[in-house]
């Protein structure tokens, strides 16, 4: 099945850093507002969910013409645009999902676009945030960061201590150690080279690798 790509209305720090993230075959999915990244980029979006208030009526025509299909929800309702979206990836059985622009601008957004990864039922999803210079992703077992020599990895235990950590690939290796959430131990280690692996015995690991372009 081809990967899902949800655009959010959040904050990208250069678009042309994000140019390179869709690849051919992606089902690009707009979370309302995301839809401006889209066509920022050159893209259409294959459907819009949300509330669908970012949308003007000269957007709204222009989507008509691509084709784009609108799920519309109502205004007041307890889920985030962005979390309606993922329902629909994850519904429609993507088993691989990019969410793009979910990171960054308002603390309480972010905080809680990423709190929504943590839910059991994505545990056998292969998903990640990422806004060209940033991505973000959770793992349970084992994971891979792949990038250049210098990029900053952290490794961020949630909701609890996360036991067992061993990295390979990274400037201060891990070696079966155990990282609280209270602790800034595995904050802005570094890669070596193209790629390091992370694995852990025990809880849920928040891995961010930022970048140096």
């Amino acid at each position: 099945m081809p990967r899902a790509v949800i655009f959010v209305n959040g904050h990208i720090p250069d678009l042309e850093l994000v140019r390179g993230l869709a690849r051919p075959g992606d089902t690009i999915l707009a979370a309302d507002g995301g839809t401006d990244h889209i066509l920022a980029l050159g893209l259409a979006p294959s459907v819009i969910i949300g509330d669908l208030d970012s949308l003007t009526p000269d957007v709204r025509r222009l989507m008509e013409q691509f084709g784009t299909r609108l799920i519309q929800h109502p205004r007041d309702k307890n889920e985030t645009d962005f979390e309606l979206s993922l329902d629909y990836a994850v519904e429609s059985g993507y088993r691989e999902i990019l969410i793009v622009a979910a990171l960054g601008d308002r603390l309480d957004q972010t905080l809680g676009n990423l709190a929504l990864l943590t839910s059991p039922r994505l545990s056998t999803v292969d998903i990640s945030f990422d806004d060209g210079m940033e991505e973000a992703f959770f793992t349970r077992t084992s994971s891979q960061v792949r990038g250049l020599a210098g990029d900053l990895v952290s490794l961020i235990p949630w909701g609890g201590k996360v036991t067992g950590v061993i990295t390979h690939g990274l400037r201060w290796p891990l070696r079966g150690e155990t990282l609280y959430p209270y602790k800034t131990r595995g904050i802005s280690n570094e890669l070596l080279g193209g790629m390091a692996s992370v694995s852990l015995k025990s809880g849920l690991l928040l891995i961010v690798h930022r970048r140096w372009h």
